[in-house]
């Protein structure tokens, strides 16, 4: 090309997301120059946020196998064999950068989109959960954003019908623009009835079902997603989708019936980049084509163009493959849900995918060039400064204990969460068995004595100390919370949410964070079936903490065995499960009482938590074991707290620890496979003698009774009443 011409088609690629370099591969893959739509369709499928191109290479180091694993990443979800002819569909998205801008509609968008996810592969849509960080919750703007962002999960939620079960909150000032909002859904299926998002056999007819397409989300995915927040960004708000709940939940029923006959080949969402997406890769997933003539298409606005429809990320819609010859089932099921099922075009067999209007072709590119051949980059890293770490010494110790817990239990970090989860319809369906405020939801297995467990976790500050370290200890604390209420863990799903790829530390740093997740999900046998990345998550160059967000799901062969982290009856054994002490680097109680944001980054021992895990799982399962709790955020006095505040009668309890060099180490440090947990008095012997055989440590460490809290360490006490613990937690989202 000469340099006049280069000049001269700067403006097209930049409007789509795309760079000189890339425009010109594309230009190579056609053997000519694009026309306006084809290079529409690049810019989408070769963005960040579809393309995966800075991330790709890094996650394929990811574990991903297991003989239970029976869809791993590269489908719309993971699924992983229960066993009894059942199995469980999980994925964790996020809609960062749409809640930002829109915090209702990007929100309930995101949970609509985590749905379409789940039943696309055959399986019904069971639970919701949601991870979530905003900025000082003594903003106004950080108010707006969370009021929005919870209004638009349970607006959207509760209308579905699907319980949001389960979830986290933190607050930091490194989220003040960028509020994350990862939402996760879980779906059952019965095995012999999963569907892929494959396009598969020549002359299948292909139909879009479900909602008509409008102008909402153009672009959404190729530039809202996929770029850096600025003075631009109000502007996009067209680009955030609008969701129809109500829709979603005729549209849920219409592909579960769809789904359990035979006239179905495969089935995708139209999620980000819409019908380029659905298209490009199921076909590409084949090794197949596909011919769409977007005339055919249902459309609810007038003079919409080729270009418009096929980048539209309208709501509620989905792409079907059928067999041929069983249209008319495909159609008589959608017309008896009030939905839309346009035949738009069949599958080919030359691996093209052809646009067609009104019979005339618009656009012919390789499927694989716009899925498979987009490109990878192994972008630039560079470590950050070093953590310059703490000494203890830097710090005072607290003189006053109880002012000091008080502090913490009333801080949004480590507060209740009632004022969220009440907005949410955690008992539709009647399945949820442990109700949100647990340390992992516990779903009920219809028809069978089993049930599900799931958690999702993250800590954005340790992963900024010690991307590596931060990683591990995230996942640990998600395996240690599935521990706590009896099930064992399975595999993970992940949302890794960054800032720009194109900063070397930024890539340094997710680099870190998938090695150490990586070698956790190793050790502790629990492979990614699947997940998400956000990256661009920054506002005039302030980044948000590199926040990897872990999903995990685990299964109890007995349900009625779970155990809640309340204490449960006055007389009881107050027991620690795992032994040793927390560490204060990058405790919320460095962050809360002493204002720093330090390490060192607790170590994690993998083998350790393997054995307490263990330990845990086997005395809630013996019925030895009758609440169970683990010590994380907050350390051990936090534990002890929640324990009573949560306790069916808000049981107190009087606690012996032994002294050490600190008493606000001992009390508040975090780390370490620990769990609190507590028993009765004739099934103390038995849990004492089955940990010795695992070689887990189990000290005795109190007793459950009366209203007040007592914990001593050596001569440093804490003595509260347990109705003043609960008012400190209930009001610290107020």
């Amino acid at each position: 090309m000469q340099s006049g011409e280069d000049e001269r088609i700067t403006t097209p690629w930049e409007d789509v997301g795309l760079s000189r370099s890339e425009y010109h591969r594309v230009c190579e893959d056609l053997d000519r120059r694009p026309n306006p739509l084809e290079l529409g369709l690049y810019g989408l499928m070769w963005s960040e946020h579809c393309s995966y191109k800075s991330s790709r290479r890094h996650l394929e180091q990811l574990p991903t196998e297991a003989p239970y694993v029976l869809q791993g990443p590269g489908e719309n979800a993971g699924v992983i064999d229960l066993g009894e002819g059942l199995a469980l569909a999980f994925r964790i998205e996020s809609h960062n950068h749409p809640s930002a801008i829109e915090p209702v509609q990007g929100a309930a968008t995101g949970v609509g989109g985590i749905l379409r996810d789940i039943f696309t592969v055959g399986a019904r849509p069971i639970a919701l959960l949601d991870s979530l960080r905003f900025g000082d919750p003594g903003d106004p703007r950080t108010r707006y954003l969370f009021e929005g962002v919870v209004s638009g999960i349970s607006f959207y939620g509760n209308c579905v019908g699907v319980p949001t079960v389960g979830g986290e909150i933190y607050f930091d000032e490194a989220y003040r623009e960028n509020p994350l909002v990862n939402v996760m859904c879980l779906g059952l299926a019965p095995k012999d009835r999963l569907v892929r998002g494959r396009a598969s056999g020549a002359g299948n007819p292909v139909f879009i079902v479900g909602a008509r397409t409008g102008r909402d989300g153009i672009h959404g995915a190729s530039l809202l997603a996929s770029r850096e927040f600025d003075e631009e960004t109000e502007s996009m708000r067209p680009a955030v989708q609008v969701g129809d709940p109500f829709r979603e939940k005729l549209l849920i029923e219409a592909c579960m019936q769809l789904t359990g006959s035979d006239a179905v080949v495969g089935v995708n969402d139209l999620g980000a980049a819409g019908l380029t997406s659905a298209a490009s890769e199921t076909a590409s997933r084949a090794g197949m084509g596909m011919e769409i003539d977007v005339t055919r298409v249902p459309l609810r606005e007038e003079g919409m163009t080729p270009y418009e429809v096929m980048l539209s990320e309208s709501q509620e819609r989905m792409l079907v493959i059928a067999h041929r010859g069983r249209e008319g089932e495909v159609e008589d099921i959608f017309d008896r849900w009030e939905l839309e099922a346009a035949r738009i075009g069949e599958v080919t067999s030359d691996g093209q995918l052809r646009i067609l209007e009104d019979g005339t072709e618009v656009a012919s590119i390789p499927a694989l060039s716009l899925t498979e051949g987009a490109p990878a980059y192994d972008r630039p890293m560079r470590s950050p400064a070093p953590d310059p770490g703490f000494h203890a010494g830097e710090i005072p110790e607290p003189q006053d204990l109880n002012r000091v817990l008080l502090q913490m239990l009333s801080h949004p970090n480590l507060c209740s969460r009632r004022e969220v989860y009440e907005q949410y319809d955690h008992m539709v369906g009647i399945n949820t068995a442990m109700n949100p405020g647990a340390d992992a939801a516990v779903l009920r297995v219809r028809g069978s004595g089993q049930g599900i467990a799931v958690a999702v976790d993250g800590n954005g500050m340790l992963c900024h100390l010690d991307p590596r370290r931060g990683a591990m200890n995230v996942v640990a604390e998600s395996y240690r919370n599935l521990s706590a209420v009896g099930a064992r863990p399975l595999a993970v799903t992940n949302c890794l949410n960054f800032a720009s790829p194109e900063k070397p530390e930024v890539m340094y740093r997710f680099a870190e964070v998938v090695a150490g997740m990586g070698e956790a999900c190793q050790a502790l046998g629990t492979p990614v079936t699947g997940g998400n990345v956000s990256f661009y998550n920054e506002t005039g160059g302030r980044e948000i903490y590199p926040t990897p967000v872990i999903g995990m799901v685990g299964l109890l062969e007995d349900v009625s065995r779970c155990v809640p982290p309340g204490f449960a009856a006055d007389g009881d054994a107050v027991l620690l499960l795992g032994g040793g002490t927390g560490s204060l680097g990058g405790s919320q109680y460095l962050n809360i009482v002493a204002g720093k944001v330090a390490g060192p980054v607790p170590t994690v021992d993998f083998a350790a938590e393997r054995v307490a895990g263990k330990a845990c799982r086997v005395g809630i399962a013996r019925g030895w074991i009758r609440s169970a709790h683990d010590v994380s955020d907050g350390g051990l006095a936090v534990a002890l707290a929640e324990a009573a505040c949560l306790s069916p009668s808000q049981l107190g309890a009087k606690i012996e620890l032994q002294a050490g060099e600190r008493a606000d180490e001992i009390l508040f440090g975090e780390g370490g496979p620990r769990y609190l947990v507590s028993a009765a008095p004739e099934s103390l012997e038995a849990l004492l003698e089955r940990s010795r055989e695992l070689g887990c440590p189990l000290d005795v460490i109190g007793e459950v009774g009366g209203s007040f809290l007592r914990v001593a360490t050596g001569q440093r006490r804490i003595d509260i009443p347990v109705a003043d613990l609960v008012e400190a937690r209930e009001g610290g989202l107020q």
